[in-house]
């Protein structure tokens, strides 16, 4: 029980709540330059993926590619990026990063140095396009059930 209390994510929301199930959430970070930055986070404490039954695995997958359909449909991006570490923070969540040719560190990784200052303009219109996205991952999300 004291790992569980520990990680952040277990103790946490870890950004700003887009949708709640029985099995993950899934939240928009607060990455600054990022701001189409979401993490589908498991709610068991699980470090790995395999961690997972095979019926966990597609669920969490499933809710991973709704997250990315969304931020495709509503957003446009150039790609969009998904990465699963947890070398930090080694509670199982997946990152879902819309990605832009404008963007600060494209086409590098946003965890990399910055190759140009951060577009303010370009990064407020999208930030003015998230709602429809999200209500988009909501419906999406609540479709898979728990």
């Amino acid at each position: 029980m004291s790992e569980r209390i520990a990680c952040p994510l277990c103790a946490a929301d870890g950004g700003t709540l887009v949708w709640r199930g029985e099995r993950l959430r899934v939240i928009r970070a607060d990455e600054a330059g990022f701001p189409a930055f979401y993490r589908v986070v498991w709610a068991a404490h699980a470090a790995e993926f395999s961690d997972l039954s095979a019926a966990e695995r597609v669920h969490c997958m499933e809710a991973v590619t709704a997250v990315e359909r969304a931020l495709r449909d509503h957003l446009a991006p150039t790609k969009v990026n998904l990465a699963a570490l947890g070398n930090m923070v080694p509670h199982l969540h997946w990152h879902v990063i819309a990605r832009f040719a404008w963007d600060s560190h494209f086409p590098a990784p946003v965890w990399a140095a910055a190759q140009r200052p951060s577009p303010l303009a370009e990064e407020a219109a999208l930030r003015a396009r998230l709602p429809a996205a999200e209500a988009a991952m909501v419906a999406a999300l609540q479709g898979l059930g728990h």
